[in-house]
């Protein structure tokens, strides 16, 4: 019986936040436990942990006065976040290049083709989720933990932040694709300067992108 409860609330969990991603729930919504257990066909005490999870984390904030309600990220909190990708991916990409592995080269090579694929199709949840996993895979491949574990960590606010951005722009999937094809070259051919700089202005491309909104 726990375990199922376990079960129900990792599931309420999951799914809420990925309707919070991909903008189903939009900042400034306001949700019930009530409709949200009927939705997801569950009673409303994994519904409640779940809620309690995505406030922790940021996504929803919960109060006796205004209830439920999903988040809208800072410009602070943007601004942070970019930041902080600037500062750490700058260093992986430069750190990175000309040492790439035969077989990190070929996941890199996998994903851009993939991403290449989602610029045919406009397709802008899986642009919106090989964007991240590009970034994320580099800084696999440097095998600094500690840098990769603060990136997993921030993985689903930079989904949202991508996603808003490509939602709102569908022409920037296809200038994203050649920017991180760019970055991509750039670290196999162990042009480690150019990589940073390159990284660094889709970054704060992004970041500008958002605070401009």
């Amino acid at each position: 019986m726990a375990e199922s409860r376990g079960l129900l609330k990792d599931k309420a969990y999951e799914v809420l936040k990925q309707l919070i991603l991909d903008w189903t729930f939009k900042p400034g919504t306001f949700l019930s436990e009530r409709q949200l257990a009927i939705r997801l066909g569950m009673s409303k005490t994994p519904i409640r942990s779940a809620l309690e999870r995505l406030e922790h984390e940021g996504f929803v904030t919960i109060s006796p006065q205004q209830g439920i309600v999903v988040r809208e990220f800072s410009l602070e909190e943007i601004v942070d976040l970019f930041d902080i990708r600037v500062a750490l991916e700058t260093f992986v990409v430069k750190a990175l290049s000309g040492r790439l592995s035969p077989a990190f080269r070929t996941r890199i090579e996998e994903n851009l083709e993939r991403q290449f694929e989602a610029t045919q199709t406009g397709d802008v949840v899986a642009a919106t989720r090989l964007d991240a996993d590009f970034h994320i895979l580099l800084c696999e491949a440097h095998g600094n933990q500690e840098i990769l574990r603060t990136m997993l960590h921030l993985r689903d606010k930079l989904y949202r932040v991508v996603y808003r951005i490509l939602n709102h722009d569908p022409q920037r999937i296809a200038t994203s694709y050649d920017e991180h094809r760019a970055i991509g070259s750039a670290v196999i051919d162990g042009q480690g300067d150019l990589a940073a700089e390159l990284i660094a202005k889709h970054l704060e491309w992004g970041k500008r992108a958002l605070i401009a909104r």
